[in-house]
């Protein structure tokens, strides 16, 4: 992966609106100087595969904002995967509770894509976890899905929120599986010529 020098004068354009991916960002000690989320197709292509699905779509999500010379843009997509199956945002509850039907007692995949733009180049990096769900009571899903924390999420549910108690298991990325892999993000940005660490000691 090529990398281009350290430019202090960058600022950064986040292309999503998701909070949680702006939480992480923080960690790294980035503020984004705007917010431009995207309006794409999310739809999946017939036969399309899971990972195949979220690299489209984040390399899309990235062509699609505009910024000028002095702004790096960042965006990411996250999926469910259930075998070759594509669990995204549920539209409702009830698609909600079918997710979890499914998920409950197995192991499934999630994927994030991070895609990074500087002029008319993109970088982007893939991060693959796998994810183990405990077999789930009618009375778990049931206050799982009153409280609301399913709305916007891949695949029906988030392990940062109360959703964390169904998950015993991981095996990979925990940042890659809330929405956007530290350290595959800095490594993009760093190879874009967003300065990271700046100060650091």
């Amino acid at each position: 992966m090529t990398t281009l020098s350290p430019d202090p004068t960058l600022s950064l354009v986040l292309g999503s609106g998701s909070p949680r991916r702006l939480e992480l960002l923080a960690q790294l000690g980035v503020t984004p100087s705007a917010i431009r989320p995207p309006d794409i197709d999310e739809g999946p292509h017939k036969g399309e595969l899971p990972r195949d699905y979220v690299k489209r779509i984040a390399r899309e999500k990235a062509a699609a904002v505009v910024a000028d010379t002095g702004e790096v843009v960042l965006c990411a997509d996250t999926t469910v995967a259930l075998g070759r199956r594509i669990l995204g945002k549920p539209v409702d509850a009830g698609e909600a509770a079918q997710f979890l039907d499914a998920l409950s007692g197995r192991r499934h995949k999630v994927i994030t894509a991070v895609a990074v733009k500087h002029g008319d180049r993109i970088w982007l990096k893939d991060v693959q976890s796998t994810v183990a769900m405990k077999q789930l009571s009618d009375a778990e899903v049931n206050a799982y899905l009153a409280s609301g924390d399913w709305q916007g999420k891949a695949g029906g549910y988030a392990i940062q929120g109360p959703a964390g108690a169904f998950i015993p298991w991981i095996n990979g990325s925990y940042t890659g599986i809330v929405g956007l892999p530290l350290t595959e993000t800095a490594g993009l940005l760093t190879a874009a010529g967003f300065p990271l660490y700046q100060g650091a000691a």
